[in-house]
């Protein structure tokens, strides 16, 4: 093996044994970092491309409804619900694993996290942004949406708060507004990083973002300090907002849905499907700014393995809640089970329980974790089994109410297609245009990453040469310390 070859086996060798090259310098991550919001490959464009082309049929389908009405959405007295709402819950469901794993990784000191938990929070708010077009859709009236508010107003009227669509203005707001405080804080450092090497419109953009960050003592400690009690704050917000989505449902009496186990049910699905979302982002990323460095081998299979963990709790909720509905004494919920396996939507149940429930043993495969391709699609055909799983949810329970004049097998229509197809073009397009402005990976704590993983590697051999020759071995040295200013 010539030389060459060698060291390119033991670079490959490093890529996929470690979560980081310890030997990276600091200027070439920033230098990465900062070259991918100018240059990134045509892979990128393409995607772009797809994504305003999606969101231009959906406001097409919007315009279209708004003209001929709710009707040419194909609903009607029992399908008040459909697509619409479905698609709400899978993105309020996506929104999840993005802020709740980094908040509750931080938490728990899990450095893996580093180099992917900012696009996994970007993810969190353009999710949340999706999700609210939903239920302002549903209201058919769009421009009363501020109705569902409390607002001083002259009429004297406030929202019914008995209903769930006042649950979840409030909800997706607070968590919202969190993301976006935990998101925006967690960037100011590498803020004032771009704000020191940009020129023209961004050097002025990053200034007013960063705050006037220089990186002292009393910064660091503050952001800290208020990092740490955001995502203290962001975990039960997090369960608690989607537990009242959960609760649009249950607390109904309609069949199949006033069940019990329903708000941790979403909970795991919500992170089932957002961990699925960040496979299939982290390899769209790796690809497009050339992150290998960044976004390795075994970090991606740190994810592969939470998210078969979390799919494993989730089929577990499932089986309960069959079990459930199937050894209870409630004939009609019974009744659309059955009509879920058996009857017109049973290929959308099967194809859900295969993708949800069978593929994710497809992350045991090291061959799988270790193959882009392959892991791509199974990450996609994941997140495919977890919308079908939100819509087997609301319309099998339509179709078969408990009044037999409301029995009625429907299917979508275009103009609900055109706007589930356009909701992925919105988010995509909002997630494209905040990596090409924003660092998608953090650098100072990609920097503190590889001190520290450094600094370990150093103590081993220290203690090696303890444990071998009886002599102290000398103090690490040689490790500088990560910038705590904002240059670079």
């Amino acid at each position: 093996m010539s030389a060459q070859q060698s060291l390119a086996h033991k670079h490959l060798t490093q890529e996929q044994t470690k979560d980081i090259d310890e030997n990276i310098e600091w200027a070439k991550i920033n230098a990465d970092v900062l070259r991918s919001m100018e240059n990134p490959r045509r892979g990128y464009w393409v995607a772009m491309f797809i994504s305003v082309a999606l969101f231009s049929v959906m406001i097409y389908a919007e315009v279209h409804q708004y003209m001929f009405g709710m009707g040419d959405a194909a609903l009607n007295t029992s399908h008040m619900w459909d697509l619409y709402i479905s698609t709400f819950v899978f993105w309020i469901g996506m929104s999840h694993s993005g802020t709740l794993l980094s908040a509750i990784l931080h938490l728990v000191h899990a450095d893996w996290r580093k180099p992917i938990y900012r696009f996994a929070e970007a993810m969190t708010t353009f999710s949340l942004l999706t999700a609210g077009i939903f239920p302002v859709i549903h209201l058919g009236r769009v421009w009363n949406f501020y109705w569902v508010m409390p607002y001083m107003s002259d009429r004297g009227l406030w929202p019914n708060f008995r209903s769930p669509l006042i649950w979840d203005a409030f909800a997706i707001t607070a968590y919202l507004t969190s993301s976006v405080l935990f998101l925006y804080i967690g960037m100011i450092p590498d803020l004032a990083i771009c704000r020191d090497n940009a020129k023209g419109w961004r050097k002025k953009l990053y200034t007013w973002l960063s705050l006037g960050w220089r990186g002292d003592d009393a910064q660091w400690r503050n952001f800290r300090f208020t990092y740490l009690m955001i995502a203290c704050l962001l975990i039960p917000l997090a369960v608690s907002v989607h537990s009242i989505v959960s609760m649009d449902f249950s607390m109904s009496i309609m069949p199949g849905w006033h069940v019990t186990t329903f708000p941790p049910y979403f909970v795991a699905g919500a992170l089932y499907s957002g961990c699925a979302a960040i496979i299939t982002l982290f390899i769209l990323l790796r690809y497009f700014f050339k992150f290998e460095h960044f976004m390795t081998f075994p970090i991606l299979d740190k994810v592969c393995k939470l998210t078969f963990v979390i799919a494993m709790v989730w089929t577990y909720l499932n089986l309960v809640e069959f079990a459930s509905v199937w050894y209870g004494h409630d004939i009609p919920s019974k009744e659309v089970l059955i009509a879920k396996a058996t009857g017109p939507y049973s290929p959308f149940f099967w194809g859900m329980m295969v993708f949800g429930s069978v593929l994710p043993f497809a992350l045991l495969s090291q061959w799988v974790r270790r193959n882009m391709y392959v892991l791509f699609f199974v990450s996609v055909f994941l997140n495919v089994g977890m919308w079908l799983e939100r819509w087997m949810i609301v319309t099998p329970t339509l179709s078969m109410g408990y009044h037999p004049q409301a029995f009625n097998i429907m299917w979508p229509g275009w103009v609900e297609w055109a706007m589930v197809g356009g909701s992925f073009g919105w988010f995509g397009m909002l997630f494209l245009v905040f990596v090409k402005v924003f660092p998608s990976v953090s650098m100072y704590e990609v920097k503190e990453m590889v001190y520290h993983r450094k600094r370990t590697v150093y103590e081993d051999v220290d203690e090696m040469m303890e444990l071998h020759s009886g002599v102290p071995g000398p103090a690490p040295n040689g490790v500088p310390a990560p910038q705590s200013t904002g240059g670079a």
